[in-house]
């Protein structure tokens, strides 16, 4: 049910590439609607202290105002891409950012913990129509060599929401609370949201499919029966657990002695996330030195490094390894997403979906089992769940080197 099934040379051409017509357009508002995306899903991550203490619960009470919102983005960004398969990514991107920004102007005014839960689900569900539409646009538009760069930019558009959403938070929230907070986030994806749509290009090689279930449930088969896609999928899942554990408890732990720091600074430790935008934009240079596997080793190692500085008593260090983290999480997804979309040549939104879809379970798990661990562990806990998880990512691709040596050496026989 793809799209794009065959490129011809002269369609391969047409496609933009970095200085080319339209590239700079449809990055910048790719760019935006990343920001968007991330400002929205994660508003209230680093607000978690203050929603514990206005609605009296528990850390793993709190997350869930992130957990269900990237909860509700796993479970509808499959049909999410297969309305962009039909209606054009374009239009389903920009219907997705109107109801989740308009959802976000609701959040605010949330009357008890049990609505706000709702609201977020709400927005994630929302946002859903992003992430795989925006891939599989990039696949469609761009000229293949430059699709690693493309997409990392649009990562890098995450990682700047991400960074912004919780930094402008921390300091509103401190001075007016965490409701004038989340307005503001609402307020901001709204410009976002209306520059988008003013600057991406009109799609030129789309071909609308069939929304007939049939159909997508042959192609999402076809995906899950690639071992390749499987080992993708599962890398950013695991890469996705780390992040959101970490990220999630981090506000309660240097809010907490012996850090005891102020909310406003506490957001601003989300500055971090300028690294991310780097690494992100990298990694296709990353790709070319290293190859595929060897940067998710690179990724691997760096997070991995980063959860064992964490642990240290001090703030130096603990700040270090939240840009070793953030480092290694950004380039690792860039990395795995954008092998998605080089492998599948057909249902290129669906495998996009079906990795967004891993990835946001994992953001929703790390959530959650990242609060239940610190809860009952302390900060170790949290990092013991973050190690499982990236020794997962480092042996899944052991497992996929050796399916690949194999592969080689296998003879090919003659029908």
């Amino acid at each position: 049910m793809g799209a794009v099934t065959t490129v011809s040379a002269s369609e391969t051409d047409s496609r933009m590439a970095p200085g080319g017509p339209g590239y700079r357009r449809m990055s910048f508002a790719l760019f935006l609607a990343g920001v968007a995306t991330f400002a929205l899903l994660y508003s209230t991550q680093a607000l978690l202290p203050l929603i514990s203490g206005e609605f009296g619960v528990a850390a793993s009470e709190a997350s869930w105002t992130v957990a269900a919102a990237t909860g509700g983005l796993a479970l509808f960004v499959l049909p999410m891409s297969a309305l962009s398969e039909r209606f054009g990514r374009r239009t389903v991107m920009t219907a997705s950012l109107a109801v989740a920004v308009s959802v976000g102007l609701l959040v605010p005014f949330a009357p008890s913990l049990g609505v706000l839960v709702v609201l977020r689900a709400l927005q994630g569900a929302a946002l859903a129509g992003l992430p795989a539409s925006a891939t599989a646009y990039l696949a469609e538009e761009v000229r293949p060599k430059a699709l690693v760069t493309a997409i990392g930019l649009f990562v890098a558009g995450n990682s700047v929401g991400g960074m912004s959403g919780r930094v402008i938070t921390g300091w509103v929230a401190q001075v007016w609370g965490w409701r004038v907070a989340v307005g503001v986030i609402g307020v901001i994806a709204v410009a976002c949201a209306v520059a988008f749509r003013l600057l991406l290009p009109e799609p030129r090689h789309f071909a609308a499919g069939s929304l007939r279930p049939r159909v997508l449930a042959r192609t999402v088969r076809d995906h899950l029966a690639d071992p390749l896609l499987r080992r993708l999928y599962a890398i950013g899942a695991l890469f996705m657990t780390v992040f959101g554990g970490v990220y999630t408890v981090i506000g309660y732990r240097l809010t907490e002695a012996p850090f005891s720091l102020p909310q406003g600074i506490v957001g601003s430790i989300f500055l971090v996330y300028l690294v991310g935008t780097v690494s992100a934009s990298t990694a296709g240079r990353l790709v070319g030195r290293l190859g595929r596997r060897g940067a998710l080793y690179l990724a691997g190692g760096t997070t991995a490094g980063g959860l064992l500085l964490t642990l240290a008593g001090s703030l130096v260090p603990v700040l270090l390894g939240l840009v070793l983290i953030t480092a290694g999480f950004f380039a690792g997804h860039a990395v795995a997403s954008s092998a998605v979309s080089k492998t599948a040549t057909t249902g290129r939104a669906q495998a996009s979906a079906l990795y967004q879809s891993a990835y946001y379970i994992g953001s929703s798990a790390g959530s959650t089992v990242g609060a239940t661990a610190f809860h009952s562990g302390g900060w170790a806990g949290t990092v013991a769940v973050g190690l499982l998880a990236v020794l997962g990512v480092v042996t899944i691709t052991v497992l996929g080197s050796r399916a690949a040596r194999v592969a080689t050496r296998r003879p090919v026989t003659a029908h």
